[in-house]
């Protein structure tokens, strides 16, 4: 029972990063595209937590945080793209 349930929640999440993804492509604008990015970040980590919980282990574990890290940076780099146009700032000396 618990099995085919995990299951059906992989399914579940299967379809949530397809729509993620669907947004992130058509979506209108680009804040859209970020927001759609960041689901698509969250609900792999919940793929991959549900993943290990049906395997039985926690070797996914330490991809779970690194991916959760990564999708953290990747928002702020993001977030500061759209604010100022430029990601990484140089100064220049005149």
């Amino acid at each position: 029972m618990f099995d085919a349930v995990l299951l059906l929640l992989l399914l579940l999440l299967a379809i949530a990063i397809l729509a993620g993804l669907y947004r992130a492509i058509k979506g209108p604008s680009m804040a859209d595209r970020v927001i759609a990015l960041d689901l698509i970040s969250i609900m792999m980590i919940a793929l991959i937590g549900v993943v290990s919980l049906y395997l039985e282990t926690d070797a996914f574990l330490e991809a779970i945080l690194l991916l959760g890290i990564l999708a953290f940076i990747g928002a702020i780099a993001f977030a500061k793209y759209i604010e100022r146009g430029v990601i990484i700032e140089r100064k220049r000396d005149d």
